[in-house]
Protein backbone atom coordinates (compact mmCIF):
# COMPACT_ATOMS: atom_id res chain seq x y z
CA UNK A 1 0.00 0.00 0.00
CA UNK A 2 1.46 3.27 -0.95
CA UNK A 3 1.45 6.14 1.76
CA UNK A 4 1.50 9.79 0.61
CA UNK A 5 3.77 10.98 3.55
CA UNK A 6 3.35 14.66 2.95
CA UNK A 7 -0.06 14.59 2.66
CA UNK A 8 -0.06 12.78 6.22
CA UNK A 9 1.75 15.08 7.53
CA UNK A 10 0.28 18.20 6.16
CA UNK A 11 -3.18 16.69 7.91
CA UNK A 12 -1.56 15.62 11.05
CA UNK A 13 -0.59 19.35 11.40
CA UNK A 14 -3.69 20.67 10.56
CA UNK A 15 -5.33 18.31 13.00
CA UNK A 16 -3.08 19.41 15.76
CA UNK A 17 -3.59 23.55 15.16
CA UNK A 18 -7.21 22.97 15.18
CA UNK A 19 -6.84 21.00 18.36
CA UNK A 20 -4.61 24.23 19.82
CA UNK A 21 -7.20 26.37 18.40
CA UNK A 22 -9.87 24.88 19.95
CA UNK A 23 -8.18 24.82 23.51
CA UNK A 24 -7.37 28.33 23.35
CA UNK A 25 -10.44 29.29 22.43
CA UNK A 26 -12.06 27.65 25.51
CA UNK A 27 -9.54 29.06 27.53
CA UNK A 28 -10.13 32.75 26.32
CA UNK A 29 -6.65 33.10 24.61
CA UNK A 30 -7.71 32.95 21.31
CA UNK A 31 -10.47 34.59 19.56
CA UNK A 32 -13.26 33.51 17.55
CA UNK A 33 -14.91 34.04 14.02
CA UNK A 34 -18.71 34.43 15.15
CA UNK A 35 -21.17 33.36 11.78
CA UNK A 36 -23.45 36.37 11.69
CA UNK A 37 -27.25 36.36 13.30
CA UNK A 38 -29.02 34.87 10.05
CA UNK A 39 -26.84 32.27 10.07
CA UNK A 40 -27.02 31.65 13.57
CA UNK A 41 -30.90 31.66 13.72
CA UNK A 42 -31.09 29.20 10.59
CA UNK A 43 -29.07 27.11 11.96
CA UNK A 44 -31.12 26.85 15.28
CA UNK A 45 -34.24 26.78 13.21
CA UNK A 46 -32.37 23.67 11.64
CA UNK A 47 -31.48 21.97 15.38
CA UNK A 48 -35.23 22.21 16.72
CA UNK A 49 -36.17 20.68 13.85
CA UNK A 50 -34.43 17.84 13.34
CA UNK A 51 -34.85 17.55 17.55
CA UNK A 52 -38.37 17.63 17.67
CA UNK A 53 -39.35 15.32 14.42
CA UNK A 54 -36.79 12.80 15.87
CA UNK A 55 -39.75 12.84 19.12
CA UNK A 56 -42.65 13.30 16.49
CA UNK A 57 -41.44 10.40 14.65
CA UNK A 58 -40.45 8.26 18.27
CA UNK A 59 -43.98 8.67 19.42
CA UNK A 60 -45.73 8.52 16.46
CA UNK A 61 -44.19 5.07 15.71
CA UNK A 62 -45.02 4.23 19.68
CA UNK A 63 -49.05 4.65 19.45
CA UNK A 64 -48.77 2.97 16.19
CA UNK A 65 -46.80 -0.12 17.33
CA UNK A 66 -46.80 0.44 21.66
CA UNK A 67 -45.32 -3.28 21.61
CA UNK A 68 -41.73 -2.10 21.61
CA UNK A 69 -40.09 -5.42 20.86
CA UNK A 70 -41.92 -5.32 17.08
CA UNK A 71 -40.36 -2.05 16.30
CA UNK A 72 -36.94 -3.10 16.92
CA UNK A 73 -38.11 -6.18 14.78
CA UNK A 74 -39.17 -3.57 11.70
CA UNK A 75 -35.93 -1.37 11.94
CA UNK A 76 -33.84 -4.45 11.87
CA UNK A 77 -35.59 -5.63 8.84
CA UNK A 78 -35.96 -2.17 7.25
CA UNK A 79 -32.16 -1.99 8.09
CA UNK A 80 -31.20 -5.41 5.87
CA UNK A 81 -33.78 -4.25 3.24
CA UNK A 82 -35.92 -7.62 3.74
CA UNK A 83 -39.97 -7.91 3.91
CA UNK A 84 -40.80 -8.33 7.21
CA UNK A 85 -43.15 -11.86 7.42
CA UNK A 86 -46.88 -10.76 8.27
CA UNK A 87 -47.77 -10.21 12.18
CA UNK A 88 -51.55 -10.28 13.01
CA UNK A 89 -52.74 -7.55 15.79
CA UNK A 90 -54.04 -8.03 18.86
CA UNK A 91 -57.20 -7.48 18.20
CA UNK A 92 -57.49 -10.25 15.80
CA UNK A 93 -55.45 -12.73 17.94
CA UNK A 94 -58.48 -11.59 20.41
CA UNK A 95 -61.02 -12.04 17.21
CA UNK A 96 -59.80 -15.49 16.65
CA UNK A 97 -59.69 -17.00 20.08
CA UNK A 98 -63.64 -15.76 20.56
CA UNK A 99 -64.50 -17.46 17.09
CA UNK A 100 -62.57 -20.69 18.76
CA UNK A 101 -64.22 -20.78 21.98
CA UNK A 102 -67.48 -19.89 20.53
CA UNK A 103 -67.49 -22.58 18.07
CA UNK A 104 -66.26 -25.15 21.09
CA UNK A 105 -68.89 -24.36 23.44
CA UNK A 106 -71.78 -24.73 20.72
CA UNK A 107 -72.37 -22.20 18.08
CA UNK A 108 -76.29 -22.99 18.19
CA UNK A 109 -76.49 -21.40 22.01
CA UNK A 110 -76.65 -17.50 22.53
CA UNK A 111 -73.42 -17.06 24.57
CA UNK A 112 -71.38 -19.31 21.02
CA UNK A 113 -72.90 -17.70 18.57
CA UNK A 114 -72.27 -14.26 20.20
CA UNK A 115 -68.85 -15.32 20.45
CA UNK A 116 -67.75 -16.00 17.15
CA UNK A 117 -69.69 -13.07 15.62
CA UNK A 118 -67.91 -10.51 17.92
CA UNK A 119 -65.01 -12.53 17.49
CA UNK A 120 -65.43 -11.96 13.53
CA UNK A 121 -65.59 -7.98 13.61
CA UNK A 122 -63.12 -8.15 16.46
CA UNK A 123 -60.61 -9.55 13.48
CA UNK A 124 -62.02 -7.02 11.39
CA UNK A 125 -61.29 -4.48 13.11
CA UNK A 126 -57.46 -5.56 13.83
CA UNK A 127 -57.12 -6.06 9.89
CA UNK A 128 -58.62 -2.30 9.34
CA UNK A 129 -56.16 -1.14 12.52
CA UNK A 130 -53.24 -2.74 10.69
CA UNK A 131 -54.15 -0.85 7.33
CA UNK A 132 -54.24 2.39 8.98
CA UNK A 133 -50.54 1.63 10.81
CA UNK A 134 -49.49 0.91 7.25
CA UNK A 135 -50.71 3.81 5.90
CA UNK A 136 -50.03 6.28 8.60
CA UNK A 137 -46.18 4.93 8.27
CA UNK A 138 -46.30 5.61 4.51
CA UNK A 139 -47.58 9.14 4.66
CA UNK A 140 -46.14 10.75 7.74
CA UNK A 141 -42.96 8.50 9.68
CA UNK A 142 -41.33 7.24 6.75
CA UNK A 143 -41.18 10.65 4.80
CA UNK A 144 -40.35 12.36 8.17
CA UNK A 145 -37.49 9.43 8.80
CA UNK A 146 -35.93 9.71 5.17
CA UNK A 147 -35.83 13.61 6.04
CA UNK A 148 -33.56 12.87 8.87
CA UNK A 149 -31.61 10.01 7.36
CA UNK A 150 -30.67 12.28 4.49
CA UNK A 151 -31.26 16.32 4.10
CA UNK A 152 -30.66 16.82 8.40
CA UNK A 153 -27.40 14.15 7.52
CA UNK A 154 -26.04 16.30 4.85
CA UNK A 155 -26.62 19.74 6.82
CA UNK A 156 -25.33 18.45 9.71
CA UNK A 157 -22.18 17.05 7.82
CA UNK A 158 -21.59 20.59 6.27
CA UNK A 159 -21.84 21.87 9.31
CA UNK A 160 -19.09 20.22 10.91
CA UNK A 161 -16.92 21.11 7.98
CA UNK A 162 -17.88 24.80 8.34
CA UNK A 163 -16.45 24.43 11.76
CA UNK A 164 -13.50 22.87 10.65
CA UNK A 165 -12.67 25.40 8.08
CA UNK A 166 -13.42 28.32 11.08
CA UNK A 167 -11.18 26.77 13.62
CA UNK A 168 -8.44 26.94 9.90
CA UNK A 169 -9.22 30.19 9.30
CA UNK A 170 -8.59 31.44 13.44
CA UNK A 171 -5.75 29.38 13.55
CA UNK A 172 -3.94 31.45 10.43
CA UNK A 173 -4.91 34.80 11.68
CA UNK A 174 -3.34 34.22 14.79
CA UNK A 175 -0.06 33.13 13.04
CA UNK A 176 -0.29 36.35 11.20
CA UNK A 177 -0.74 38.15 14.45
CA UNK A 178 2.28 36.75 15.42
CA UNK A 179 4.11 37.09 12.17
CA UNK A 180 3.27 40.95 12.39
CA UNK A 181 4.87 40.96 16.09
CA UNK A 182 8.36 39.00 14.66
CA UNK A 183 8.91 42.65 12.32
CA UNK A 184 12.19 43.95 13.13
CA UNK A 185 13.65 40.77 14.63
CA UNK A 186 16.68 38.61 13.70
CA UNK A 187 16.20 36.44 10.93
CA UNK A 188 15.10 32.58 12.42
CA UNK A 189 15.65 29.26 10.80
CA UNK A 190 16.76 30.80 7.62
CA UNK A 191 13.20 32.53 7.35
CA UNK A 192 13.04 36.08 7.56
CA UNK A 193 10.04 38.03 9.40
CA UNK A 194 8.32 40.11 6.23
CA UNK A 195 8.65 36.46 4.50
CA UNK A 196 7.10 34.42 7.11
CA UNK A 197 4.57 37.36 7.33
CA UNK A 198 4.04 36.96 3.65
CA UNK A 199 3.54 33.02 3.83
CA UNK A 200 0.99 33.26 6.80
CA UNK A 201 -0.93 36.13 5.10
CA UNK A 202 -1.55 33.77 1.89
CA UNK A 203 -2.39 31.07 3.91
CA UNK A 204 -5.13 33.53 5.73
CA UNK A 205 -6.62 34.57 2.16
CA UNK A 206 -6.94 30.47 1.63
CA UNK A 207 -8.81 29.69 4.18
CA UNK A 208 -10.46 33.07 4.59
CA UNK A 209 -11.60 31.70 0.79
CA UNK A 210 -12.57 28.18 1.67
CA UNK A 211 -14.56 29.40 4.65
CA UNK A 212 -16.61 31.90 2.64
CA UNK A 213 -17.35 29.13 0.50
CA UNK A 214 -18.56 26.40 2.87
CA UNK A 215 -20.54 29.13 4.23
CA UNK A 216 -22.24 29.87 1.65
CA UNK A 217 -23.09 25.78 1.03
CA UNK A 218 -24.36 25.61 4.44
CA UNK A 219 -26.53 28.62 4.14
CA UNK A 220 -28.31 27.47 1.45
CA UNK A 221 -28.77 24.20 2.57
CA UNK A 222 -29.86 25.61 6.34
CA UNK A 223 -32.66 27.98 4.12
CA UNK A 224 -33.80 24.90 2.54
CA UNK A 225 -35.25 23.33 5.74
CA UNK A 226 -38.14 26.21 5.18
CA UNK A 227 -39.54 24.33 2.28
CA UNK A 228 -39.12 20.93 4.15
CA UNK A 229 -41.12 22.52 7.10
CA UNK A 230 -43.94 22.95 3.88
CA UNK A 231 -43.45 19.16 2.81
CA UNK A 232 -43.73 17.76 6.50
CA UNK A 233 -46.76 20.18 6.85
CA UNK A 234 -48.28 18.50 3.79
CA UNK A 235 -47.23 14.96 5.35
CA UNK A 236 -49.27 16.02 9.07
CA UNK A 237 -52.48 16.74 6.85
CA UNK A 238 -52.12 13.14 5.08
CA UNK A 239 -51.37 11.47 8.89
CA UNK A 240 -54.84 13.39 10.00
CA UNK A 241 -56.75 12.26 7.38
CA UNK A 242 -55.51 9.05 7.76
CA UNK A 243 -56.62 8.25 11.15
CA UNK A 244 -60.05 10.33 10.75
CA UNK A 245 -60.50 7.74 7.90
CA UNK A 246 -59.85 4.69 10.74
CA UNK A 247 -61.84 5.68 13.55
CA UNK A 248 -64.63 6.33 11.25
CA UNK A 249 -64.30 2.94 9.92
CA UNK A 250 -64.10 1.54 13.61
CA UNK A 251 -67.11 3.03 14.23
CA UNK A 252 -69.06 1.58 11.55
CA UNK A 253 -67.54 -1.58 12.52
CA UNK A 254 -68.71 -1.46 15.82
CA UNK A 255 -71.83 0.00 15.09
CA UNK A 256 -72.63 -2.88 12.61
CA UNK A 257 -71.50 -5.05 15.32
CA UNK A 258 -73.96 -3.60 17.72
CA UNK A 259 -76.76 -4.10 15.16
CA UNK A 260 -75.60 -8.22 14.87
CA UNK A 261 -75.84 -8.59 18.39
CA UNK A 262 -78.85 -7.20 18.77
CA UNK A 263 -80.18 -9.34 16.16
CA UNK A 264 -79.19 -12.22 17.70
CA UNK A 265 -80.57 -11.51 21.44
CA UNK A 266 -83.82 -11.22 19.38
CA UNK A 267 -83.54 -14.49 17.23
CA UNK A 268 -84.42 -17.81 19.02
CA UNK A 269 -82.05 -20.07 20.44
CA UNK A 270 -82.16 -24.37 19.79
CA UNK A 271 -80.20 -24.53 23.15
CA UNK A 272 -81.83 -27.18 25.60
CA UNK A 273 -81.77 -24.85 28.50
CA UNK A 274 -83.77 -21.95 26.51
CA UNK A 275 -85.82 -24.05 24.17
CA UNK A 276 -87.20 -27.69 24.99
CA UNK A 277 -90.17 -27.83 22.27
CA UNK A 278 -89.43 -29.72 19.39
CA UNK A 279 -91.57 -30.15 16.11
CA UNK A 280 -93.40 -33.23 16.28
CA UNK A 281 -92.08 -33.57 13.11
CA UNK A 282 -88.51 -33.26 13.36
CA UNK A 283 -85.70 -34.95 15.97
CA UNK A 284 -82.72 -32.91 17.18
CA UNK A 285 -79.25 -33.38 16.15
CA UNK A 286 -75.56 -32.16 16.61
CA UNK A 287 -72.82 -31.73 13.53
CA UNK A 288 -70.25 -33.88 14.45
CA UNK A 289 -68.10 -31.24 12.22
CA UNK A 290 -68.33 -28.39 9.95
CA UNK A 291 -70.05 -28.47 6.60
CA UNK A 292 -69.78 -26.09 3.96
CA UNK A 293 -73.14 -25.80 1.97
CA UNK A 294 -72.69 -26.47 -1.94
CA UNK A 295 -75.18 -24.72 -3.39
CA UNK A 296 -78.35 -22.88 -2.03
CA UNK A 297 -79.85 -25.99 -1.18
CA UNK A 298 -78.11 -27.20 1.69
CA UNK A 299 -77.21 -26.00 4.74
CA UNK A 300 -73.58 -25.21 6.34
CA UNK A 301 -73.16 -25.93 9.79
CA UNK A 302 -70.40 -25.58 12.14
CA UNK A 303 -68.81 -28.45 14.28
CA UNK A 304 -71.25 -28.99 18.02
CA UNK A 305 -73.89 -27.17 16.59
CA UNK A 306 -77.35 -28.38 17.33
CA UNK A 307 -80.24 -28.40 14.69
CA UNK A 308 -84.07 -29.49 14.17
CA UNK A 309 -83.75 -32.75 11.36
CA UNK A 310 -86.62 -34.56 9.31
CA UNK A 311 -85.76 -37.47 7.74
CA UNK A 312 -85.85 -37.96 3.85
CA UNK A 313 -87.04 -41.31 2.57
CA UNK A 314 -84.08 -43.03 0.52
CA UNK A 315 -81.63 -40.63 0.82
CA UNK A 316 -78.18 -39.98 2.31
CA UNK A 317 -79.38 -36.45 3.42
CA UNK A 318 -81.28 -34.99 6.24
CA UNK A 319 -83.61 -31.77 5.76
CA UNK A 320 -82.29 -29.34 8.88
CA UNK A 321 -83.49 -26.13 10.02
CA UNK A 322 -80.68 -23.73 12.52
CA UNK A 323 -81.70 -21.77 15.23
CA UNK A 324 -81.87 -18.81 12.53
CA UNK A 325 -84.98 -21.07 10.89
CA UNK A 326 -82.26 -21.20 8.08
CA UNK A 327 -83.29 -24.44 6.43
CA UNK A 328 -81.68 -27.01 3.61
CA UNK A 329 -79.89 -30.43 2.99
CA UNK A 330 -77.41 -31.75 5.08
CA UNK A 331 -75.48 -35.16 5.03
CA UNK A 332 -76.38 -37.40 7.43
CA UNK A 333 -72.53 -38.67 7.96
CA UNK A 334 -72.02 -35.22 9.39
CA UNK A 335 -74.81 -35.49 11.96
CA UNK A 336 -75.43 -37.39 15.98
CA UNK A 337 -78.95 -37.51 16.34
CA UNK A 338 -80.15 -36.29 20.07
CA UNK A 339 -82.02 -38.90 21.92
Amino acid sequence: MDFNVKKMVKDAGAALSRAIQLTEEKLGTSEKTELDAYFENLWSRAENTKNFTEKIVKNTEAVLIPNPGNRIEDYIYEKIEKQRPSRLSNLEYLGMDMVEAGTVLGPGTAYGSSLIKVGQWEQKLGQTERDFIGSAGMCFTQPLRKFLETEMKTIIKEKNLLEVKRLDLDACKNRVRKARSMLGQPTKDGVSPEVALEQAERELRIAQSEFDRQTEITKLLLEGVGSSHAAHLRYLYEFVETQARFYSQCTTIMTDLQRELTSLSSSPSVSPTQNNTIPDDMKKAKSIYDYTAKDSTELSLKANEVIYIKEIQNSDYYLGKNSKNNQGLVPKAYLEVIT
